[in-house]
């Protein structure tokens, strides 16, 4: 069903010959799921900018109940002027956030089996995959986060990659984790900028002081070796089905969920203080990761925010966990705690990247599709760079399950069993977590806009310059809501417990523009930056030319990614790229990274002293090497200039 209101059927048009269209609504709908496919397209310049708008409406006080399922409605514009309205929502994309870089749920053995077991054919199989993961006949799911073995929501029986003791010359093979990753293949083939996370609920019973998967229990220190191991193999795994895992994680919810009575937890977990996951990751994982030549990064915590303060803290601490450059960030669940911990962790840890991992849908919650809106837009503005649901898919008993959830829901329910065998529901979850990853692409940048109670709300810039704005109104009347960009605005009338996507191309009509990419690098010097502290060369990670690449410290070696050039226009150049303040940020500590050069962008811009301080034109603070770190792949940072060592540089 199409809706269309008098404002959208009155809103001022505009005919231009060359207006590119952010986004064109094709009339071709995803049978079963009800999703039209959309494209995306490059920017043009403002001017009676066409907006297309997508809503998803429930009709029940659960959020579950679907009378539109991400339904394209009328178009409006962008007009000089748009009537007043109760909620006025300032659209900003000259000031920008963190990166996007996926959403979507895990690949759990319960989804492996409903998918591949036998209760659905393939190509009812295939169909459901296609509708889940491709960017142009589904929703787009952009990120997986797989269990390492059994985990709670799997087949009875806890099982790890390698139940034989006392080596890991049998690792993978029970084939337990097969159908999984044939899956996440399929999904990575569907969908190419798909992201993959591993995360362990359990080593192997052999490995724990208890023999056992579940009720908790300890990795032996002498297994510390041997557990890094069955994790490097994981990804080795995985890379040789053509399938890069770019994170993982080493437990899931450490110490979660029974520490007190260790008996009483049912299915697979471990317990982990602090102080053993630093020495873990630290000493182990990260050396047999660079051993074995893995770039996949390692994320900690992976656990509630409330539990932040007593556990995550202190490994985040910990400069030698969080300086590697195998370092990934922080991974959080929504169970328990103010998501604002994000924000809090953000401004002491500027530069450490957050992930939102894992909340699951379930009969628990009152409100399912309020809940999944406060998740996708509460995450992101508190910094996380993924929102992940728990299982992919469940059975319509909310199973299989291996203890644990067994009142959890997914994106997809798989008929098994009775009259509907073989049938499969598409639940309100697929199609709230539709209303980002359809329309956000993983390297987007979240931008500004201001939030609000009545309708709350998380803008977007793909990387193609095309914009999203994600919108809801959890209450039951309807909202009128006006969205101005640049000097362009236009009001709508949002229905009562609706999610609304607006999309649309262009560049703002006024405001501060965004400068242009430089065309040609000017003319300057060429040579090594080196720290005057360590004697070690300012350095591009891994040599990458991606936008938000960290440069690190590194003993010289000569490398073009150790070649900068000081340029005449003041940019530090290397690989092509510029050396930039992330988000154009002021504040100590504020993170330094590579980006697409700008002419004129004073966060590009550096002065060099006479006492040798490398200085940021925008901020006025200094290049500084974080923690005064003097090990290979210390992070820069920039910092109030203090005459350290670590602020002192060699320049060509």
């Amino acid at each position: 069903m199409i809706e269309t209101n008098e404002a959208a059927a009155t809103a001022p048009r505009r005919r231009l010959s060359r207006r590119l269209l952010a986004v064109a609504v094709t009339g071709t709908a995803l049978a079963g799921a009800g999703v039209t496919a959309v494209v995306l397209g490059p920017s043009a310049f403002a001017a009676g900018e066409q907006v297309n708008v997508v809503l998803t409406t429930t009709s029940d006080a659960g959020g579950r109940v679907l009378t539109r399922r991400l339904e394209p409605q009328a178009p409006v514009a962008f007009a000089g002027s748009s009537p007043a309205a109760g909620t006025t929502v300032t659209v900003d994309e000259n000031v920008r956030h963190q990166t996007f870089e996926g959403a979507g749920a895990s690949i759990t053995d319960t989804t492996a089996y409903l998918f591949r077991g036998g209760p659905i054919s393939a190509a009812t199989r295939d169909d459901v995959m296609r509708k889940l993961f491709s960017p142009t006949d589904g929703i787009g799911l952009s990120f997986v986060r797989n269990p390492i073995g059994a985990s709670d929501l799997s087949r009875p029986g806890n099982v790890s990659l390698d139940d034989t003791c006392c080596t890991l010359d049998d690792f993978g093979a029970n084939g337990y984790d097969t159908d999984v990753r044939l899956l996440t293949q399929q999904a990575k083939q569907l969908n190419p900028a798909l992201r993959v996370k591993g995360v362990p609920w359990s080593a192997p019973g052999w490995m724990k002081d208890n023999g056992r998967m579940d009720q908790m229990g300890w990795l032996k220190w002498e297994y510390y070796p041997l557990y890094a191991q069955y994790l490097v193999k994981y990804v080795q795994s995985y890379q040789a089905a053509g399938i890069p895992v770019n994170y993982v994680s080493v437990q899931n919810e450490p110490n979660c969920c029974q520490a007190a009575n260790p008996t009483a937890m049912n299915y697979p977990g471990m317990s982990w203080n602090p102080a053993g996951l630093v020495e873990f990751t630290k000493n182990h994982v990260y050396p047999a990761f660079r051993a074995a030549g893995l770039s996949t990064k390692v994320l900690i915590h992976d656990w509630n925010y409330g539990d932040y303060a007593n556990f995550g803290a202190a490994i985040l601490a910990d400069a030698g966990v969080r300086n590697d450059p195998l370092f990934g960030g922080i991974a959080w669940h929504g169970y328990f705690g103010d998501m604002g911990v994000g924000t809090q962790v953000h401004n002491q840890y500027p530069a450490v990247p957050q992930f939102s991992t894992e909340h699951s849908g379930g009969t628990w919650i009152g409100n399912q599709h309020n809940e999944d809106l406060t998740d996708i837009i509460g995450y992101a503005r508190n910094w996380s760079r993924s929102i992940v649901k728990w299982s992919l898919a469940l059975n319509q008993n909310m199973g299989p399950h291996n203890g644990g959830c067994g009142t959890c829901t997914g994106l997809v329910t798989v008929q098994e069993g009775g009259a509907r065998a073989g049938q499969v529901d598409y639940t309100v979850e697929y199609y709230t977590t539709g209303h980002l990853t359809k329309f956000v692409r993983p390297g987007a940048q979240r931008i500004e806009s201001n939030d609000g109670s009545a309708v709350r709300n998380v803008a977007y810039r793909n990387t193609d310059g095309s914009k999203a704005l994600i919108a809801h109104n959890a209450g039951t009347g309807a909202q009128s809501l006006k969205v101005v960009w640049g000097n362009q605005s236009f009001t709508y009338p949002l229905p009562g417990r609706t999610t609304a996507t607006f999309t649309w191309a262009g560049t703002p009509g006024s405001g501060t523009p965004t400068a242009g990419p430089t065309t040609a690098p000017p003319s300057g010097a060429s040579g090594r930056i080196v720290s005057a502290a360590t004697g070690k060369c300012l350095d591009v990670t891994g040599s990458a030319t991606a936008d938000g690449t960290l440069p690190q410290m590194w003993t010289c070696f000569g490398g073009p990614n150790q070649t900068w050039q000081r340029a005449s226009d003041g940019s530090v150049r290397s690989l092509g790229k510029c050396l930039d303040v992330q988000n154009g940020a002021v504040n100590d500590g504020a993170t330094v990274h590579m980006w697409t050069c700008h002419a004129g962008l004073t966060s590009q811009q550096w002065t060099y002293t006479a006492g040798r301080d490398l200085v940021n034109v925008r901020s006025g603070t200094c290049l500084d090497v974080r923690d005064n770190n003097p090990a290979d792949g210390a992070r820069l940072q920039l910092w109030s200039c203090s005459g350290g060592a670590n602020q002192k540089w060699t320049v060509p």
